[in-house]
């Protein structure tokens, strides 16, 4: 296949592609006979998207659940609509409140204003369900009088008899904007997760993060086994030692670790365990949220790689300006610190928890509002950068369209002029992974020849 016309940060060339690698890349490439040739007119070829920071299941449940947040819901009358309009008879599955919209709602508030169907709905934080009265009553086990189950998904599975859900709509949902490989970092992960996302996540490049269960598991297709997930929050961080040792473990075993960051108290004991326990190239922190100068420098000085969501600031700014602490603004989900610094960055959208879309968080990375440490901002170009790293390398340089390289490609609607210029509205034409197009708004019938 050749591609002509292309638009490589302001250079015009042809790429062929050979397989499933990058043959050759110049100007004036004279096609083959019976090679398909695109026209890209111009517009911008770029590296395959990596999401490095998702949890697939959980984001293919959210497609087919009501969305209780913003953007998507603002107020408790907008709720209480979303509530009862939605569709079907039986549970009602919701996602994505935050206390802006109506306060601590609780089993009372959910049988007052919501249908008379069993109803769970999750906290935005994803640890805390709410359910009413039908839905406790439905249920084979005890719940708090309230309604509110913390950390409790795997029992209401099992008492729900829970399918996994269908991937496909989610993984062509993310190929169409150019993302072609993506890291689930579920913590609870195992070998029967890793074989089911292996088995239905197409033609994506799928890392895969959990428990030890996963040591030792071969790659599959296009799966293979990430980093191990620690995952502790505030009220049940474990002993020093004993986190010490689970990463030591994981590296004696050929795994990184990857720690879950959100708090200071979280990000201090990653740390220290990783010093205690040594690193190793690939070791990761999660989210790393709240980072101050001394835990830059920390993390720069044990150079472990930091993965972060940057539209957070973006979509959350207004309740981070009145839940973080004053002291702690200044210090909220960094970027062109930790770029300054050294430290190997890359993004991930978190989904469920927002939005999946990688071009609304390149938006945020390059435009940080002005309530919130609008020096962070980095350039598009760093921004698109923190989603072009290697699928298996979270802490590599961004991969390039070279000769050699593997065909992980999305073009886009645009120039990369254009396009940098307002990364939040940009469209993706095609999307090719190993060489293959799996996503096109082209269908054209000429084998010859594709303009698009």
């Amino acid at each position: 296949m050749l591609i002509t016309g292309a638009d490589l940060f302001g250079e015009r060339r042809d790429v062929r592609l050979d397989g499933d690698r990058i043959e050759t890349v110049q100007a004036g490439i004279s096609s083959n006979p019976d090679e398909q040739v695109i026209d890209a007119g111009g517009r911008a070829l770029l590296p395959g998207l990596h999401d490095h920071h998702i949890h697939l299941q959980a984001t293919a449940a959210a497609l087919n659940s009501v969305r209780c947040g913003p953007p998507h819901v603002r107020n408790q009358a907008e709720l209480i609509a979303a509530l009862n309009t939605a569709a079907g008879t039986g549970w009602i599955r919701a996602v994505g409140y935050h206390p802006s919209i109506a306060g601590e709602i609780d089993r009372n508030w959910l049988d007052a204003n919501g249908p008379a169907r069993p109803i769970r709905m999750q906290h935005r934080g994803g640890r805390m369900w709410v359910l009413n009265s039908q839905a406790i009553n439905a249920l084979d086990f005890d719940c708090p009088s309230d309604g509110k189950l913390i950390d409790s998904d795997t029992k209401l599975r099992a008492a729900l008899n829970s399918q996994r859900p269908d991937l496909g709509p989610l993984v062509q949902a993310l190929i169409a904007r150019g993302v072609t490989g993506v890291t689930d970092t579920t913590p609870s992960n195992d070998r029967a997760d890793f074989a089911y996302l292996a088995s239905n996540t197409g033609a994506l490049r799928t890392q895969i993060m959990g428990t030890a269960d996963l040591h030792g598991r071969p790659a599959q297709s296009r799966a293979e086994t990430g980093p191990l997930k620690l995952h502790y929050h505030d009220h049940d961080l474990p002993p020093l030692d004993r986190l010490a040792d689970e990463i030591a473990d994981a590296h004696a075993h050929n795994r990184c670790a990857a720690m879950h960051c959100v708090t200071r108290a979280e990000i201090c004991l990653a740390l220290a365990a990783f010093e205690q326990a040594g690193t190793r190239h690939g070791d990761r922190l999660e989210h790393a949220a709240i980072a101050d100068e001394d835990i830059v420098n920390w993390i720069a000085r044990l150079g472990i790689t930091v993965v972060t969501q940057p539209h957070f600031v973006a979509d959350r700014a207004d309740a981070y300006c009145t839940e973080v602490e004053p002291d702690e603004l200044a210090h909220l989900w960094p970027l062109a610190r930790f770029r300054d610094a050294g430290i190997a960055l890359a993004g991930g959208s978190d989904a469920p928890f927002e939005s999946f879309d990688p071009w609304h968080a390149m938006a945020a990375a390059s435009q940080r509002p002005q309530s919130l440490s609008p020096e962070e901002a980095i350039s598009p170009e760093a921004a698109l950068a923190l989603y072009t790293k290697p699928s298996d390398d979270a802490g590599a340089p961004p991969r390039e369209i070279a000769a050699g390289e593997v065909a992980d490609l999305c073009l886009l609607d645009r120039s990369w002029a254009q396009a940098r210029t307002d990364l939040g509205s940009v469209n993706v034409l095609a999307t090719w992974i190993a060489g293959e197009r799996v996503y096109d708004t082209i269908s054209s019938t000429n084998p010859q020849s594709s303009a698009i």
